[in-house]
């Protein structure tokens, strides 16, 4: 294996304090219960749950998460926002060394 690049280090050191990270949204909703005479549903106020939404294989997908994720799951999001951060600064620095280390006047 080839020796990793002063580049290569440098988003792995990044990279490795972004765990665990995670895309998609949590939103907290209302929902109704099932319970006949449900004191809550009654009043209108319903049932507080967590729903994670995120995409899988192109399909919108929902899951119900329990309040002692809740605070995990946000963290997992904002390091995965910041993944996709790294990525796209890292995409950028590709091309740009790309472009410094062809010889003048080649066009590709």
């Amino acid at each position: 294996m080839a020796a990793r690049t002063k580049e290569q280090r440098a988003f792995l050191a990044e990279a490795v304090g972004l765990w665990p990270a995670a895309k998609g949204s949590l939103a907290l909703v209302r929902r109704p219960c099932i319970r006949a005479k449900c004191a809550a549903c009654e009043r209108g106020e319903k049932h507080p749950a967590w729903i994670f939404t995120f995409r899988q294989k192109g399909r919108q997908r929902c899951l119900y998460v329990r309040p002692a994720l809740v605070e995990a799951l946000r963290q997992a999001i904002r390091n995965g926002r910041r993944m996709e951060e790294l990525l796209t600064r890292s995409g950028a620095a590709l091309i740009e060394r790309h472009r410094l280390e062809r010889p003048a006047g080649d066009p590709k």
